[in-house]
């Protein structure tokens, strides 16, 4: 039997190593991505031992990035992201010429010319979509303001390296001094306008075609009753969205993926899609750090630590101090510029495509590709502790702003009042199991309120007039602003038993005698439940079997 399987080697190799190191940073109290990117290094060619294949690593990883952009778009709307671009459009332009123009002259500095320059430095410009949404995602920050003008910023960015991938080959000459090569003027132009214009035809045809065709596949296949077809019409829509755009338009498959996403965000089954991609989603997430790590030649420390260091500092900290200088100068506080200014301190796959075209062409030599590599994975190795100090820096300050105004209670970290409501119910989730009991608590006339993370829920039940809370009931200060502590009791109805019973913990530790009933779908989820301090779980299945017992009884015994 042949096991010489280079994809289920680099699969099988990738993910256990990342599993390994990853647990062992967090027993350390250090992000699991550092171990991802340590996994990764273990697996390159840079290092003894076993050496996987780089361009199958490159197109898994790939897969991770459109699984995880259709996931944001799934809970993105068009309108939360052109209610943001008039931040999120200026503010990315002069980020990355910020970032270029000190690229630019570290290049200059090494001896590079224009050309070389102006590469490096665009490489150093653009953020990582896995990186940044990750982090977002971990802080439940995606659906805030914060996370709507990072992501917009990042949809951006993207889009100016398309343009930039898409002018780089036809302007190489003029850029190495060669001259024009005999180009007039719209010869150069060309491609920038031919660029735009797929762009534009790509997202006409999704808000024309797409808005319509997407839902409707989705609204059929939920019909049929078939979760394995329901998962697989998922999978299909964001990959052969993402893969068409690419093809057919020239996007990249990132973009792609989130205007699929977006469109189906709109439809009443949006959550649904976004349970079923969780877990492909997060494992394909990995095997890209495990990508980025494989790139990496630890040795460049050693052989050029001072373009290194200089390399580094524009990433984390010149990119950083523009980012936060513009949004302040839109107005926005501290903490918005502070998470903006923390979800751009890295680099990631579009620097990586950069630089290797940029080599390709003779404008980068190979040295500058090194330290793009090798500053793209120390900058993402150091973002969650940028992250770390940024919470730690507000929960200082809630802290200060606490004790300044004499309160005794804690400030919730969401910005969010604390309900007024008392001797109410609290329901965490309204998908198919929370509508009917929030229908049934109104038909009662009980008060009580609802935590929800979805935008299309969210507005259905602002506009019937239910006081909701956005976000999700596991973040910190959520459970607080529900003001659980004066409830009468709280329903957990979201179909997540690991995240339910986080929410559980978290309740319980409020209040020892609150009532607690959750969800569960299985013995060992029940037990889950109950070990974190739910009162009461009940189980969909058993409930069913019970109901069809007792209605078979009434009907007495056959004649």
């Amino acid at each position: 039997m042949n096991h010489n399987t280079p994809l289920i080697s680099t699969v099988v190799v990738g993910l256990v190593l990342a599993f390994v190191l990853g647990a062992l940073a967090q027993r350390v109290r250090i992000s699991p991505l550092v171990g991802y990117l340590v996994a990764g290094v273990l697996m390159g060619p840079f290092t003894p031992g076993y050496v996987a294949d780089q361009n199958i690593a490159n197109e898994l990883a790939e897969i991770g990035i459109i699984l995880l952009m259709f996931g944001v778009g799934l809970h993105f709307s068009l309108k939360d992201l052109l209610s943001v671009r008039a931040i999120a459009v200026p503010g990315a332009v002069v980020q990355i010429t910020v970032a270029t123009l000190l690229g630019m002259g570290l290049g200059w500095g090494l001896g590079w010319p224009v050309g070389g320059g102006l590469v490096f430095g665009l490489a150093l410009s653009v953020a990582s979509t896995v990186v940044l949404l990750r982090a977002l995602q971990e802080r439940r920050l995606v659906d805030t303001e914060r996370g709507r003008i990072a992501v917009g910023w990042l949809i951006v960015e993207d889009l100016a390296m398309v343009l930039t991938l898409v002018l780089l080959p036809a302007l190489a000459g003029l850029l190495k001094g060669e001259g024009a090569n005999g180009l007039s003027f719209f010869a150069m132009a060309q491609p920038v306008l031919v660029t735009l214009g797929k762009v534009a035809a790509f997202i006409i045809f999704m808000l024309v075609v797409g808005r319509r065709v997407i839902p409707w596949i989705l609204h059929y296949v939920a019909h049929t009753g078939s979760r394995e077809l329901f998962r697989l019409a998922v999978f299909a829509i964001s990959l052969g969205v993402a893969f068409g755009a690419a093809i057919l338009f020239d996007v990249s498959f990132a973009l792609g993926a989130f205007f699929a996403g977006m469109i189906l965000s709109e439809s009443e089954l949006s959550q649904r899609a976004a349970n079923e991609t969780l877990p492909l989603r997060d494992a394909f997430a990995v095997l890209f750090f495990v990508s980025v790590g494989m790139l990496v030649d630890p040795a460049i420390i050693l052989r050029e630590p001072l373009p290194l260091l200089a390399t580094v500092f524009i990433i984390v900290f010149g990119k950083s101090i523009a980012a936060f200088g513009i949004v302040r100068m839109f107005g926005h506080p501290n903490s918005t510029a502070l998470t903006i200014s923390a979800s751009l301190a890295q680099i990631g796959e579009f620097s990586f495509i950069l630089v290797s075209l940029g080599v390709s062409l003779a404008l980068l030599p190979e040295r500058g590709r090194d330290l793009v590599l090798a500053g793209a994975i120390i900058s993402i190795m150091l973002n969650p502790l940028w992250f770390a100090l940024l919470d730690k820096f507000l929960a200082e300050r809630d802290a200060s702003a606490k004790k300044a105004s004499g309160e005794e209670k804690p400030v919730p970290r969401v910005e969010l009042p604390v309900s007024q409501l008392s001797n109410h119910v609290v329901l965490v989730g309204h998908g198919r199991v929370g509508s009917v009991v929030s229908k049934a608590l109104r038909e009662a006339n009980t008060p009580f309120l609802v935590i929800e993370d979805t935008p299309g829920a969210v507005e259905r039940l602002k506009k019937d007039g239910v006081e909701v809370i956005t976000g999700n009931a596991a973040a910190a200060g959520m459970l607080q602003a529900a003001n659980l502590a004066a409830a009468r009791g709280l329903l957990v109805a979201i179909p997540d038993a690991f995240e339910g019973g986080q929410i559980v913990a978290k309740a319980r530790a409020i209040s020892a005698t609150l009532p607690i009933i959750a969800r569960a779908h299985s013995e060992e989820e029940i037990a889950h439940l109950r070990h974190h301090g739910a009162n009461s779980v009940i189980m969909g299945e058993q409930e069913i079997a019970r109901a069809m017992i007792a209605q078979i009884a009434a009907t007495g015994p056959a004649a």
